[in-house]
């Protein structure tokens, strides 16, 4: 960190030190982990199908008669054998298909977003890098610029815009992955070891990340 806010290191496509780029002004806070917490549990929720079902003991075929008789054999009563203490019989208060989707205020996932990146710039794990060149879209190219940054764990390549050159030199490494400044989520950020992203997308990620009532929190 420098004394008027964070310094983010910067290379060029070929991963060579390039200097370093003040971060804007925006993620000069303190991380809300709360926020980043209610994010992230939000977009795992919303992620999930909610098919799962299984059977009452009023769906599973069979037990329409009574298995024994009421009284005199020293047995509990029993009505049919398709209840849940049965073998076979339904299942008592099992999942059945539903929604999980879950809302989140935009102020809420606006913090989530610039707490997540502030933490990730004051870890350093935020490079400023020049788009490679990538004609023809070469998985070696990103490969080789990964590895020189560090970057063989996870890690996210944020861009301007969607960038077809550099999804495709990216989807045979399942290490990493492209997403745009206005699409990326905070999940997507927080699981990252290393946040490669550009310029201009650093641009879009703080006006993105900006408030109406000022950029400074």
């Amino acid at each position: 960190m420098t004394s008027d806010g964070i310094s983010l290191p910067r290379v060029d496509a070929a991963g060579e030190p390039a200097g370093s780029v003040a971060a804007p002004a925006v993620f000069a806070i303190h991380p809300h982990a709360h926020a980043i917490y209610l994010a992230v549990t939000a977009q795992r929720s919303n992620a999930r199908v909610g098919t799962a079902s299984t059977k009452t003991k009023g769906e599973v075929s069979g037990g329409g008669r009574k298995p024994y008789r009421q009284k005199h054999t020293g047995r509990a009563r029993q009505g049919s054998n398709r209840a849940p203490q049965w073998p076979g019989g339904g299942i008592a208060f099992g999942p059945k298909p539903r929604k999980y989707l879950k809302g989140l205020p935009r102020g809420i996932r606006r913090l989530a977003l610039r707490s997540v990146l502030a933490a990730k710039m004051r870890d350093g794990q935020v490079i400023v890098v020049s788009r490679p060149s990538l004609d023809p879209p070469k998985t070696k190219t990103i490969a080789a610029l990964l590895g020189k940054l560090g970057a063989g764990g996870a890690a996210v390549f944020v861009a301007d815009g969607r960038d077809e050159g550099l999804h495709r030199a990216c989807r045979n490494l399942p290490y990493a992955r492209v997403a745009a400044a206005a699409d990326v989520s905070t999940y997507d950020l927080l699981k990252a070891a290393r946040i490669l992203v550009t310029a201009e997308a650093l641009a879009a990620l703080a006006k993105r990340c900006g408030t109406e009532a000022g950029d400074a929190a």
